[in-house]
């Protein structure tokens, strides 16, 4: 055996072996070897996944005459034919991920392996298979998946918001919790959860949740009535992105696609009066509810429907009423002369009785009784009575009364009481079936209907049920007309409809509008008119400008009890608007505590004519009720009025509430048996409804109204006390024409 040293690794060598004897050798036996190659300097991964490892080295001395042999897991992969360059580069397929693997690569030469050099490397593993949140709150989120493979010998990292929490060191068990601490409110985080395995990891799990949002911080009650809540609570953060839910009697009201600004409105319909109800208000986000904000607020109880007088005598009266649902829960209000008494309704039985006492002999007294339920107060209930005068008072009253019996008795026969109402439908009453009333004579005439819980009223009132109804409204009814109509009822009669000029291309002249006769000969001084829907508003303005009106009377609020009443049909600041072809311009605006007045230019773009109609906004008038005192609208009326006869050449006064019959008859109502009594000295209310019902249909709508007429002509006939406060206007022009319009009120007043 001989050693050959000094050899260069992985080379081919001829050698030429002699036999030699004394000075003598053989021919030579040739034979040729290789010296064992060097290993790879270096072997590194240069990409993997969860089944796949792609290796890359460097050839040994740079050199393509090489080739290797890959041995893991019992294979010898068998690496030749390579490439140029200078590195050799091999995928490793079917793996299973998250694997550790053991290689030996072996250069190769002439089929001589070298040593073999040792790696070790893993494959990429997998991503969890889902991840939950397990709880959460406003600042923190606890999250929870299942070890991959059920394996704990894989970490994780959780990264979010430019953070990365290691998770190690994991427990026994199949889960991982973690808890995500310090975050924001009511807003949504993307997380990224990646498994780790010897330093590598997952190409993650993506994740997206949200925090609880914060709740509500208050929740006010904007209005109440018997059946509804309007409901006002601040936005959560002033932001949009937040829904809210609503739950209240095993209801949960989902409100969503909010308006703009800072505050939510909602109405709650159909509930019951007088009924203390739970709310619970979430803020959700995502799907997510806040922790809930809890609010307690009850409904307006119902008013009691009437008051019985009892054993009025000089200085006291019983006041009796049904106790409202027969319930002992509600307490009782009774108001009067500047005096407020609580009257608790706990007692047994179904009526409650209250005397009143320290009364003056011969006074006229206002009662209002409101039912009071947990602070919460009805609807007023308003009666009037007169005290006894006493037993000398009494008998000179009834000789002065036989004394003008008496002369009344021999006026009757001498003269004929003028008709109220000159119209086309008078052929359709008889002259008997309404009587006037002597103004003389009223104050006993309204007594008298108000016995028996109003008993006359409601006889007379229902005799006027059915006035009119027969007439036709084929107009109001044709399809193309029919969603120009507030309510279906309340249709404009044929007969006496208020007819626009057809525009250009169209045949339509429909509006719901009504022509109604005014005091005497007057015709046509008024139109009765719904209130404009957002479809109408052009027709609206169009209707005033070819009717030549130079008065609009409004007796609604745009919105009431959260329901649309009337569309806001003129500029909402001082910027004017067009309708139409009709420029409409605010040239002031005044605000009083019962009504406003404005001052508008129309300006129509066709031809350039000008316009002035001044505004008359009625504010405290109750959809289907009465104002709170009868005073205030006299006032407005007498303004009203005033403005009319200071313009007698223009054309009728447009009046209008929600659906132009309730609110609106009782105005016109108003006006033109207040103008009786003054030519007159008679007054016959039931006539005057009659003659209206035959020009619109339902005009002074409700029995109510029907009654506060009769209080405004008894509080017409009191002496006025000079205690009406005028008001202050900064426009001039309201100055003068305001405080003329009051200061002939108190004195035409004065001596009634």
């Amino acid at each position: 055996m001989h050693i050959v040293s000094n050899l260069t690794a992985g080379t081919e060598y001829n050698f030429t072996l002699y036999t030699v004897f004394g000075e003598s050798r053989s021919t030579g036996l040739n034979f040729t070897d290789v010296t064992t190659p060097k290993n790879v300097a270096s072997l590194s991964v240069k990409n993997r996944n969860e089944t796949t490892l792609i290796l890359e080295w460097n050839k040994v001395n740079n050199n393509s005459i090489y080739s290797y042999t890959l041995c893991y897991n019992d294979q010898n992969v068998s690496i030749s034919k390579l490439d140029r360059g200078s590195t050799v580069t091999y995928t490793v397929p079917d793996l299973i991920a998250g694997m550790e693997y053991n290689f030996i690569l072996y250069t190769v030469f002439q089929g001589v392996q070298s040593t073999g050099y040792i790696f070790t490397t893993v494959t990429t593993p997998k991503n969890v298979a889902t991840l939950s949140v397990k709880s959460r709150n406003e600042t923190t989120l606890i999250l929870e998946w299942n070890k991959v493979n059920n394996n704990s010998i894989y970490n994780y990292t959780l990264c979010y918001n430019d953070q990365n929490i290691s998770i190690s060191k994991l427990d026994g068990g199949s889960t991982v919790k973690c808890t995500v601490p310090g975050l924001i409110a009511g807003t949504e985080y993307i997380f990224i959860l990646y498994t780790v395995f010897q330093g590598v990891q997952s190409t993650g799990y993506i994740f997206t949740t949200v925090t609880t949002p914060i709740q509500v911080a208050n929740i006010s009650v904007k209005n109440r009535n018997e059946t509804e809540l309007i409901l006002e609570w601040n936005k959560v953060n002033n932001n949009n992105i937040y829904n809210y839910t609503l739950s209240y009697n095993d209801q949960n009201i989902s409100i969503s696609k909010l308006e703009e600004g800072s505050t939510v409105t909602y109405i709650v319909p159909d509930l019951t009066a007088g009924t203390e109800y739970i709310f619970i208000l979430y803020t959700v986000f995502n799907g997510v509810r806040s922790t809930g904000y809890n609010f307690t607020t009850e409904t307006t109880p119902l008013s009691i429907t009437n008051i019985y007088v009892k054993n009025c005598n000089e200085t006291s009266l019983i006041l009796e009423w049904n106790k409202v649902d027969n319930n002992n829960i509600y307490n009782y209000r009774l108001s009067y002369n500047s005096k407020n008494v609580s009257i608790s309704g706990s007692k047994e039985g179904s009526v409650m009785t209250y005397i009143v006492t320290d009364l003056t002999p011969g006074t006229k007294y206002t009662f209002t009784l409101y039912t009071v339920f947990k602070e919460v107060e009805s609807r007023g209930y308003i009666i009037t009575r007169h005290t006894r005068v006493i037993a000398g008072v009494v008998t000179s009253l009834l000789l002065v009364i036989l004394i003008l019996c008496i002369g009344i008795f021999i006026w009757h026969h001498k003269t004929k009481i003028s008709s109220l109402f000159k119209s086309s439908n008078e052929t359709k009453l008889s002259s008997n079936t309404y009587k006037p009333i002597l103004l003389k004579k009223f104050p006993m005439h309204f007594s008298s209907m108000s016995c028996d819980e109003n008993r006359g009223f409601s006889a007379e009132y229902e005799d006027l049920s059915k006035v009119g109804a027969d007439q036709s409204c084929r107009v109001a009814t044709l399809p193309e007309n029919m969603g120009k109509n507030r309510f279906t009822n309340v249709l404009a009669y044929d007969s006496s409809r208020v007819k626009l000029v057809a525009n250009p291309g169209s045949d339509s002249d429909y509006i719901n509008a009504n022509y109604i006769h005014g005091y005497g000969k007057k015709k046509k001084q008024y139109i009765a008119a719904q209130g404009p829907l957002p479809s109408t508003v052009n027709d609206f303005w169009k209707m005033v400008w070819e009717q030549k009106s130079s008065a609009i009377v409004m007796l609604t609020n745009c919105t009431e009890g959260g329901k649309n009443k009337c569309e806001h049909y003129w500029p909402m600041d001082y910027m004017p608007c067009l309708y139409g072809n009709l420029l409409v311009t605010i040239q002031s605006e005044q605000k009083e505590s019962c009504w406003t007045r404005r001052e508008f230019v129309l300006r129509n773009e066709s031809t350039s004519e000008e316009q002035a109609v001044t505004h008359f906004h009625f504010t405290a008038w109750p959809d289907h009720g009465v104002p709170i005192r009868t005073v205030e609208l006299i006032q407005f009326r007498w303004i009203v009025r005033k403005h009319i006869e200071t313009f007698p050449f223009s054309g009728p006064t447009v009046v209008h509430c929600s659906a132009g019959v309730g609110r609106t008859g009782t105005l016109i109502a108003l006006d033109m048996l207040l103008q009786q009594m003054d030519k007159e000295e008679v007054v016959n209310i039931a006539y005057c409804v009659h003659s209206m019902r035959l020009s619109r249909p339902l005009m002074v709508q409700t029995q109510s109204q029907y009654v506060f007429l009769h209080q405004c002509i008894m509080e017409s006939l009191q002496p006025k006390e000079d205690s009406i406060p005028e008001p202050i206007y900064e426009n001039s022009d309201m100055i003068y024409s305001n405080a003329l319009a009051l200061k002939e009120y108190k004195a035409a007043n004065s001596g009634v």
